[in-house]
């Protein structure tokens, strides 16, 4: 892309809430080549706020540095690709994926892909504003009715976008059902892009087995994992293996995954101080222990006091302090490693 090159064909996709400084890092150390922010609205009026400083934080990251950005105004856009960029940002991504009502009901993210004239001065505005390459996320149209990739992807091509990655799902579809891949096989084998234009495939790959089928199936250049990285950071790591032997790596063992999620707590806490960081890790706290050999349960009526010691979330994010926080998960997760070392 533009000269840039990545380490391998793995992408952390940007998650609203989710892909943080501390996560893009953690990601990026386990085997991702590329880790985008979380989306940056390009509303002026926003650009100062806390959220705003947050994400666009990428201090002691390692690159390259890819923001994403979201807004319906090519001048805000090409703006706020400018002041990314003089950031230190060394790639911008448009979103046009987004299926959110707050950001749809602004016309941006996917509700963009209802006006294909407007996505071409978006996309032309950015690259023009910028020295940098600029990428594209797109779904494959705003219904199962109104499919458009082909047309969105020749506008992309058109218009200078080094990169474009496709969420195999149509923005009503949502997260739902299985995302499919017939429409980014077609635009691969198809004369919308050359055959050295990168794509990227996104949607429901969760495993190495998904990662090798789904590049084979579509001709994708390189592969974005969203949701199957949350509590699960590794993944990436999993599937460069695999793709480059063939070979499934050892599942990490209790201890090192402890040891991985007091990391990340940490980071956390340092990232956004003692209460906010304890707040916002409690989702990760959830991601993490949900498939452990303890049973999860959500309230304290969820337990089966003639079972198996169960973790309680509950009295998980109760804690209020990272002390506490910290503690509770240390001794839930020593309980793990107790139960894999007696199987």
């Amino acid at each position: 892309m533009g000269g840039i090159s990545l380490r391998n064909r793995l992408i952390l996709a940007p998650m609203a809430g989710v892909t943080d400084r501390p996560f893009r890092s953690l990601c990026r150390r386990l085997g991702a080549g590329l880790a985008i922010s979380e989306m940056l609205s390009a509303n002026p009026a926003l650009a100062d706020t806390r959220k705003s400083r947050e994400r666009a934080d990428h201090r002691g990251e390692p690159g390259p540095i890819a923001v994403q950005i979201a807004g319906a105004d090519p001048r805000w856009m090409a703006e706020a690709a400018r002041r990314n960029v003089d950031s230190g940002a060394q790639i911008i991504d448009i979103n046009l994926g987004c299926p959110a009502k707050k950001v749809c009901s602004a016309a941006a993210g996917s509700a963009l892909l209802r006006d294909e004239p407007l996505v071409a001065r978006i996309l032309e505005a950015v690259v023009a504003a910028v020295a940098v390459p600029v990428t594209l996320k797109t779904r494959t149209g705003w219904s199962p009715e109104s499919r458009n990739l082909a047309r969105i992807a020749r506008i992309a091509r058109e218009s200078g976008i080094a990169l474009l990655t496709v969420h195999g799902r149509t923005r009503a579809c949502g997260y739902s059902g299985r995302a499919e891949l017939d429409s980014l096989r077609a635009l691969r084998a198809g004369p919308v892009l050359p055959p050295d234009f990168p794509l990227v495939a996104n949607g429901d790959i969760d495993s190495p087995e998904r990662a090798r089928e789904v590049l084979a199936y579509t001709g994708a250049d390189a592969i974005m994992i969203g949701r199957a990285a949350q509590g699960r950071p590794w993944v990436f790591r999993e599937i460069d293996h695999y793709l480059a032997t063939g070979k499934r790596l050892p599942p990490p063992t209790a201890d090192w995954i402890r040891d991985t999620l007091l990391a990340h707590l940490d980071e956390l806490y340092g990232f956004y101080g003692a209460e906010r960081g304890v707040r916002i890790a409690r989702k990760h706290i959830g991601w993490y222990l949900r498939g452990r050999p303890t049973p999860v349960a959500t309230s304290q009526s969820s337990l089966d006091p003639g079972g198996p010691a169960a973790i309680d979330l509950t009295r998980i994010n109760r804690a209020e302090t990272p002390q506490q926080q910290a503690k509770q998960v240390r001794a839930v997760l020593e309980r793990t490693i107790d139960l894999e070392d007696a199987a």
